[in-house]
């Protein structure tokens, strides 16, 4: 069973990794990070670990059994008691369950942060982080633009079941 990691320092290198070699993956179904994105990933790095410090966001990483980085699940924009769940799984790990598994986790965590609820934001095309949303106790209460595209809200209280 991979292992949820809370973001440090030593993760650069294997989470640079995971970015690059899933980058169109990804791209295929979220906004693309950008060149500037790998060009200037210490520093991001960096500034990352000062917001999650400071506690702005909470980056999570989800690490095989080799250490290789599997996926992120992230907490950004935490305020109020809130924040907003993000994730992405890599092109080899998807299709198992590992994403829903991951975000149930997390939102066991989250209550640990100070959080009552979380929110997130798909893609209308994206069904498989949607079907992720549902199955892991989140419900859609609104429609949202998402770069340019029709995408839905979805809100969970946490202490929910995950059922």
């Amino acid at each position: 069973m991979p292992e949820i990691h809370l973001l440090r320092a030593d993760h650069a290198s294997a989470l640079y990794a995971f970015e690059r070699d899933n980058r169109a993956y990804f791209a295929a179904s979220v906004p693309d990070r950008g060149d500037d994105y790998f060009t200037e990933f210490e520093g991001r790095h960096r500034a990352l670990l000062a917001e999650q410090a400071a506690g702005h966001h909470y980056f999570h990483l989800v690490v095989g059994e080799d250490g290789e980085v599997l996926g992120r699940v992230n907490l950004v924009d935490v305020a109020g008691g809130e924040a907003e769940l993000g994730f992405r799984i890599a092109r080899k790990a998807a299709g198992r369950g590992l994403a829903t598994d991951a975000v149930r986790r997390i939102c066991g965590t989250a209550h640990g942060y100070g959080l009552r609820s979380l929110r997130a934001r798909a893609a209308v095309a994206n069904e498989g982080s949607r079907a992720v949303l549902v199955r892991t106790g989140f419900a859609e209460v609104g429609g949202v633009e998402l770069d340019g595209a029709a995408g839905h809200l979805f809100r969970r209280f946490l202490g929910e079941s995950t059922a």
